[in-house]
């Protein structure tokens, strides 16, 4: 049981969370499940041996000379001491036990805590006891004793049943997934365990199943419900071609979808590696709590030692002082300190991950209740980045609207930009032929350049121009350069026509930009687009600035300037080309994501194309500081008011008992635990 040392719940999160780094693997599954049986063993554990050592306190109880005394009844036998010591010997070994090898095990691990405090409390009070049976003068006190082990003992319970709360939050993502999975193999469907699922295996989901991979529909319609992976109540209509994600349940509709993410790939696993990689790590608050911890236990000890020496040199009653010594050092346990900040890490991980929240960087997420400023990429954040093809503009003679089409439909074929799946899917509307393309060049924040019909194509902005000491071609009045981002389409050096797409502004940015106003942070508008474009986004927005044709290079730029002014900044983008300006920010955050969580530089994503999210992720950030903040005071404050109580100050007025000192101790760790609980993202 040295793994039970329990110094800390951040030990028991983390144990707890080890089987699910590949919660889809046979394995790992049988590691999670081996594990979970383990770790409710060794609650209940604790729960036993309360029960056992509570039926032998009761005849210790009524053998105590001091509470024979207090009663008013008197119990004497031959042999009466010995029975006494016997009894008593039994609950310290058996009772006590989870205690003393807490005690090695920190003591191994060069981490005194919690389990040294309690272990060296009962064991000199063990030992002076049976030394008063064998002639030392002295009341024992083997009833504080075993009422002490007991409290204890429950006290453990109660913490170990709040702990495991938190991971419980995780495990209820790893029970998303359905155990077994319908696939299509010669022509017949057949059911395989979950773990034998392949990559590109075409899959039957039937109403009211569970979707057991990432994957895309091929056939039928249904209504998906996403909420515990998006945070999304609302069911999603899924139809042919579309994503589906693990873990989300199929509404009434039967689906056939070929499967693009199984087993670790899945978009559920990476959630959950996140949220483990998240709960492991440990910010500036956590560690400010661990060294606080430390030092309350060199302080328990120090005060137990000193209160020894004070009364007894006082009152040369060894008994009284040895009493204070064991109640000071149980009183001042400083368990509730070290499950103060796991608890809420691990509950605010999980909850913020069911709700489409991924935190990677845990100092960046409490970090945010102290921006100041945001930075938000237009396209694919505030705008829905689906751009649509407006107009084509053929300017030379030599080839047609369709033409311009096609080849720069052809040049931009292997982009991920928005742009140019825009064109791309003009083309496909269109019913037009794609040309064969080499020579294919992705020139950063300008555009691309590709060899079709072994002429050179450049579908690019006005940066180009910019970029290439060029005047910018006059546009056509007929162009809302407002609303419209253009792309001039150059053949072999020519300018011959210019393509215009347009971007919708989300619906809920608007209200985001309200929500960041009213927690007076300020928000800036950042784009490649000319500046009519992010003039008119800006202004409709109500932002307070904004900044056009600007480089993806720049972006980083942008952001320290802010900094250098000594704004604490967020950087707000979509991660494709915004990855320098995420790592520069003091938070970096990554929307409109979608199912991809690679987002590496980013601290925090979120998985919904939402603006909204933003204001909530920054507020729900502020809720758990506080929550943090709230835990830290309680469990400090607890132990200034405990220590002297426990140390005599109040004597004879008043005087805490070793077992009331561990109720209290107990207490304290178990208001900390729920006060974490009530943490809710709104």
């Amino acid at each position: 049981m040295n793994h039970l040392s329990n110094r800390t719940a951040e030990h028991h999160i983390k144990k707890a969370h080890r089987a699910h780094d590949h919660p889809h693997q046979k394995e790992q599954s049988n590691d999670h499940y081996m594990h979970d049986k383990h770790a409710g063993h060794h609650t209940q554990d604790f729960l036993k041996r309360f029960w056992i050592c509570l039926v032998f306190t009761i005849p210790i109880l009524l053998l105590s000379q001091m509470i024979q005394q207090w009663i008013g009844f008197e119990i004497k036998f031959t042999g009466a001491n010995y029975l006494l010591l016997a009894l008593s010997t039994f609950i310290y070994v058996y009772g006590g036990m989870p205690f003393i090898k807490g005690m090695f095990s920190e003591i191994k691990d060069k981490a005194i805590g919690m389990m040294t405090l309690v272990a060296l409390a009962i064991t000199v009070a063990f030992v002076y006891s049976v030394a008063t049976i064998f002639g030392l003068k002295g009341m024992n006190f083997f009833w504080e004793l075993a009422t002490l082990i007991d409290i204890m003992l429950l006290g453990h319970w109660l913490e170990m049943k709040s702990v495991m709360v938190a991971s419980k939050a995780l495990q209820s993502l790893v029970a998303l997934l359905p155990n077994f999975v319908h696939v299509k193999r010669n022509n017949e469907t057949v059911d395989i365990p979950l773990q034998d699922l392949k990559h590109d295996e075409t899959i039957l989901i039937k109403p009211g199943e569970k979707i057991p991979a990432d994957g895309i529909v091929l056939d039928g319609a249904s209504y998906v419900n996403e909420s515990m992976l998006t945070g999304e109540s609302v069911p999603v209509e899924k139809t042919k071609d579309e994503k589906v994600i693990a873990g989300s349940v199929n509404g009434d509709g039967s689906i056939t979808v070929k499967v693009t993410g199984a087993g670790k790939d899945s978009y559920l696993s990476k959630v959950i590696g996140l949220v483990q990689s998240a709960q492991s790590a440990k910010s500036n608050t956590q560690n400010l709590a661990d060294k606080v911890a430390k030092w309350l236990t060199y302080i328990s000890i120090v005060v137990g030692a000193a209160t020894f020496i004070y009364w007894f040199s006082t009152e040369g009653n060894i008994s009284f002082a040895l009493e204070r010594m064991v109640t000071v050092m149980v009183t001042s346990c400083p368990h509730a300190l070290g499950v103060a900040i796991p608890l809420v890490v691990a509950l605010s991980t999980s909850i913020s991950a069911m709700h489409g929240l991924l935190i990677r960087n845990r100092t960046a997420f409490e970090n945010a209740r102290k921006l100041t400023t945001i930075i938000f990429d237009k396209t694919g954040t505030l705008t829905k980045g689906s751009h649509e093809v407006q107009k084509i503009i053929a300017l030379s003679d030599k080839f047609k609207e369709d033409e311009i089409l096609q080849f720069a439909a052809t040049a931009q074929q292997n982009s991920e930009h928005h742009i140019a799946h825009g064109i791309l899917a003009k083309l496909k509307e269109k019913k037009l032929p794609l040309y064969q393309s080499e020579n294919f060049q992705y020139m950063k924040g300008i555009g691309v350049s590709a060899t079709v019909k072994n002429k050179r194509i450049i579908a690019a902005g006005p940066n180009y121009f910019k970029q290439n000491n060029l005047q910018l071609p006059s546009i056509p009045q007929s162009i809302d350069q407002n609303i419209e981002t253009v792309i001039f389409v150059l053949i072999d050096k020519e300018l011959s026509g210019i393509i215009t797409l347009a971007d919708q502004v989300r619906e809920t940015s608007a209200g985001a930009i309200l929500q960041l106003k009213k927690m007076n942070i300020k928000c800036f508008l950042l784009t490649g687009d000319n500046e009519k474009i992010a003039a008119a986004v800006a202004n409709k927005l109500g932002m307070d600035g904004y900044f056009s044709n600007v480089l993806p290079d720049e972006k980083q730029i942008k952001v320290k300037e802010f900094q250098n002014k000594g704004e604490v900044v967020a950087m707000t983008g979509d991660g494709v080309n915004d990855a320098p300006a995420l790592a520069q920010a003091d938070v970096g955050i990554a929307i409109g994501s979608g199912t991809d969580v690679a987002a590496e530089t980013a601290d925090i994503i979120l998985v919904n194309s939402d603006p909204e999210d933003v204001a909530q992720m920054i507020s729900f950030g502020k809720a758990t500081y506080k929550k943090m903040i709230q835990n830290l005071v309680w469990a400090a404050g607890y132990n200034i008011v405990a220590i002297p109580l426990a140390a005599g100050v109040l004597y004879p007025r008043f005087l805490l008992s070793p077992a009331m000192g561990a109720v209290l101790m107990s207490l304290s760790t178990v208001v900390v635990a729920i006060n974490a609980k009530l943490l809710k993202l709104q």
